[in-house]
């Protein structure tokens, strides 16, 4: 089995990924800055596996990664490392320029020194798997999806610093030669994901009886994709992706924003009526939209299917379904997560 070190393992999707990779008999060595977004709860399974090492630690920092690198020799890196919240970047763009295009920067020097020292297969077989968003494209009209080849148009902070750093990682391979891979993924959704996103946080907010906000019209369109298909997806593209190749990885699963709530909604009544008999979509309340607000996005994932045969294996009803009941299972990991700076409001509205 390989060796991995993965950026930004505590986060949600690469929590979810650090949890699987090692299941399948992988050793990682997770590098993380626990951030607000960061949590080792969710790692808390893998307390005193041998297969988990856990450095706390900030891609940036060129030093630790390249002793990482030395003494751990992992035959990838996988960057999930990211300031990821499009609301947050409106607030504070800043921290996403630093995290996101300075410190991949960082770990991409780090990373092209310790490749360039390697020999013979090891130097053949490295890779470098940066973890990017659909959202580096712009918005969609009402037809069309986003392909590899879409011109990059980001309309947020967020956006914006993570087309830099798909930038910069291509550029490493073009001048440096160095085995990069890039994934450009859609919404993602399921278990560990933090409360301020869109489906945990109508979750949260629907259980404690608040208001459900939804931005402008909630017919914001969205491709949901569910974590451990992406996943599986990332684990694909580095067995068998072309070097320096692009791969768009989608849910096949557009929902408005709108549809997506009231499909909570459903589910929650089913599952947790309210005391009082009515629906939680009494509680969804319209609000004013966020600034620079894409209408929709949609991932043509063909690349990906056809030539490494990768497909997701949850619909969106069976998704939202698991995803609804991992919540109402863990709600001690809900409380926890929550750190007292962020308290399931909606954020982002600075003009």
């Amino acid at each position: 089995m390989a060796t991995w070190l993965v950026t930004g393992g505590a986060g949600f999707i690469g929590g979810n990924f650090v949890l699987r990779a090692v299941e399948l008999g992988h050793t990682i060595v997770n590098l993380d800055a626990l951030t607000y977004a960061g949590n080792l709860d969710t790692l808390s399974s893998l307390e005193g596996n041998p297969r988990h090492i856990f450095v706390h630690g900030d891609i940036g920092d060129a030093s630790l990664v390249g002793r990482l690198l030395a003494e751990h020799q992992p035959d990838a890196v996988v960057n999930f490392a990211a300031e990821s919240h499009v609301d947050r970047s409106i607030d504070g763009p800043g921290t996403f320029v630093q995290t996101n295009v300075v410190g991949t920067l960082g770990l991409l020097e780090a990373v092209r020194d310790h490749w360039k020292a390697l020999q013979d297969q090891p130097r053949e077989d490295f890779r470098f798997l940066h973890v990017s968003t659909d959202e580096v494209y712009g918005s969609l009209g009402d037809t069309g999806k986003f392909t590899e080849t879409t011109p990059y148009a980001p309309n947020s902070p967020y956006s914006a610093s993570k087309a830099a750093s798909d930038h910069l990682v291509r550029a490493f391979h073009h001048t440096y030669g160095l085995p990069v891979l890039t994934t450009n993924c859609s919404n993602n959704y399921g278990p560990y994901h933090f409360p301020e996103k869109l489906i945990p946080l109508i979750i949260a907010r629907a259980l404690a009886g608040e208001p459900l906000p939804v931005y402008g019209d909630g017919k914001n369109v969205r491709d949901w994709l569910y974590v451990g298909d992406h996943c599986a997806a990332i684990r694909r593209v580095l067995e068998k992706g072309r070097v320096g190749e692009t791969y768009n990885v989608g849910g096949d699963a557009e929902r408005q924003n709108i549809e997506v709530v009231r499909t909570i909604c459903e589910l929650l009544d089913q599952r947790r009526p309210r005391e009082d008999g009515q629906s939680r979509a009494s509680q969804i309340t319209f609000v004013a939209d966020r600034p620079g607000h894409d209408r929709r996005y949609a991932i043509d994932a063909s690349k990906l299917k056809s030539e490494l045969g990768w497909e997701p294996q949850h619909s969106f009803e069976q998704g939202i379904a698991e995803t609804v009941d991992w919540y109402l299972q863990h709600q001690d990991w809900v409380q926890r997560v929550l750190d007292g700076s962020y308290r399931l409001e909606r954020i982002g509205t600075a003009a």
